[in-house]
């Protein structure tokens, strides 16, 4: 009997390691259609509508893609999925008691949004660094961007690009300026409780901040 329980074990072990790869190589390719936070917003929060219209990359305004790269993760052309200086830096303000900062790189965000649930337990940071690492393996870091801008919550129901350029600003994506794509970056942090249009004092504090950031940043290329 414990035989068989190891063997089902393992064979459930491994049904979800090959089910992990192989969804990851579709989504290589294939838009994600819906995220886990999507489906938990859902049920939190009955009769929300939920705006969600995903878009190729090109459709996507440069000033959008650097906006969140400046605010969010500026080494992500650079690091592997993760950002060691930024977590041992988190971990010291942590540790000496000031306001906690996150360390989260882009790409640990796309594999949490896209494949995992909200959470801070380890099993479930466990679970995020293991498709970190296996996007930042078989996709690019461009397709890792795409995703992302078509994934993260920007709103309340709103989910990507597309739909919180028409959610805040009545435009496509492509269109937006320098200053309208760092008030959706803006608002990322908590994007239930920010409005990206009309801004507050803090998002608007925190938008011409991003703007700086863009400006020092300059041009940025991906694989």
């Amino acid at each position: 009997m414990i035989k068989k329980f190891f063997k089902l074990i393992f064979k459930i072990l491994l049904g979800l390691f090959l089910f992990s790869i192989m969804i990851v190589v579709i989504y290589k390719w294939v838009p994600v259609p819906f995220t886990p936070l999507m489906v938990i917003r859902y049920f939190e929060n009955p009769g929300e509508p939920v705006e969600h219209d995903w878009v190729p990359i090109e459709d996507i305004s440069r000033h959008l893609q650097l906006a969140v790269i400046a605010s969010e993760d500026q080494n992500f052309a650079n690091h592997s999925g993760f950002d060691f200086e930024a977590i041992q830096k988190a971990m010291d303000n942590n540790r000496s008691g000031r306001k906690i900062r996150g360390a989260s790189t882009i790409s640990q965000q796309t594999a949490k949004n896209v494949f995992l649930w909200p959470g801070r337990t380890w099993f479930r940071k466990g679970v995020e660094a293991y498709f970190t690492f296996l996007i930042e393996m078989i996709w690019s870091k461009e397709r890792i961007l795409e995703v992302y801008l078509n994934s993260i919550e920007m709103g309340k129901g709103v989910y990507g690009a597309q739909a919180a350029s028409q959610h805040w600003f009545k435009k496509d994506a492509i269109k937006l300026g320098p200053y309208e794509a760092a008030a959706i970056a803006a608002v990322l942090p908590n994007p239930r409780e920010y409005r990206a249009n009309p801004a507050s004092n803090f998002i608007q504090r925190r938008k011409n901040w991003i703007v700086r950031q863009m400006q020092n940043y300059g041009k940025f290329m991906l694989e």
